[in-house]
Order: C-alpha cells, then sequence, then structure tokens
C-alpha cells in the first residue's frame, strides 16, 4: 500500500500540483482540522477538489479525523507543549479515534495526505502515516517536496 504526503506552504501553486501530478496519487486525503481559511489560498477545500480534479486529475475527500483538536494544535503552535509532548498526544488522539480501524484503507492506498506545513519532519500527516503503518503494516510512505539531503523524521 503505498501513502503519500504533501504540504503546500512554500511552494506556489505550479510546484504543488507538479508534484502532486508527477506522483501516484490518486487523490488528496485533506487532513487539516481547517480547510477553508482564507490562509489556505490555492488549497481551500472547493477550490482545492476543483484543482486537484481539472489539473491532475485526482479526487479530493477531507478526513477530519485525522486532524489534530484546535486546543492541541494551539498548544503546541504557541509554545504551550513541546513537539514531543505533540507527538504523545496525537498519537494519543489517533489511538483513542480508533483512526486504524475506523479509517478505510482504499481511502489512503495511493492518497496524499495533505496538511499545510512544509516539511514534514514536524508535522502531524507524518505522524499519520507512521502510525497507520504501525497498525496495518506494509505502507510504503513518500514524501513529496522533501528537501535534498534533509531528515524524514525530526531528530532527538
Amino acid at each position: 500500500m503505498n501513502v503519500l504526503t504533501i504540504g503546500f506552504t512554500r511552494k506556489s501553486a505550479q510546484r504543488f500540483f507538479e508534484l502532486l501530478r508527477n506522483s501516484s496519487a490518486e487523490r488528496i486525503v485533506d487532513v487539516r482540522l481547517n480547510n477553508a481559511s482564507q490562509l489556505a489560498g490555492f488549497t481551500k477545500k472547493d477550490d482545492l477538489a476543483w484543482f486537484a480534479r481539472e489539473i491532475c486529475g485526482v479526487d479530493y475527500v477531507h478526513v477530519p479525523s485525522l486532524a489534530p483538536t484546535k486546543e492541541l494544535l494551539n498548544d503546541y503552535r504557541d509554545g504551550r507543549i513541546s513537539w514531543d509532548i505533540y507527538e504523545t498526544r496525537f498519537r494519543g488522539l489517533m489511538k483513542a479515534r480508533r483512526i486504524e480501524s475506523d479509517l478505510s484503507k482504499a481511502v489512503v492506498n495511493n492518497g496524499c495526505l495533505l496538511c499545510s506545513e512544509d516539511q514534514p519532519h514536524r508535522c502531524h500527516r507524518r505522524l499519520v502515516a507512521e502510525y497507520l503503518n504501525e497498525h496495518w503494516g506494509g505502507l510504503k510512505i513518500q514524501h513529496l517536496g522533501l528537501k535534498e539531503g534533509g531528515p524524514s523524521k525530526p531528530s532527538r
């Protein structure tokens, strides 16, 4: 089973859609908490669904159960908790939500997990992919737009 990930910040629309079009993705799996913000630019939910279909020939689905809670995200972004604490709490949230049981493998297979972070190192999309691999096994994870020479995981 293949799963891809991508973030949209620090990418032009051209770069973002080229990465997606040149990948094996069959659908964008939006794992953002808020996918309708004006700050999302070309990745606002309705626009993104249209662009994905028209430019890349891929489907779009929003799966909010794969997003952190607003409180957890704000605690990390505002510096009240470290990345390590965020990661532990988010993994606990995925376990409590039983995403490995409730999420269809068909949605994830050849899906591209989307969120805002440019790189996956400190991003929940990587945590989602790793968590599913731990529970389902056999996932081949590819991070689109990974900077050359950068780590695929955060250093600890």
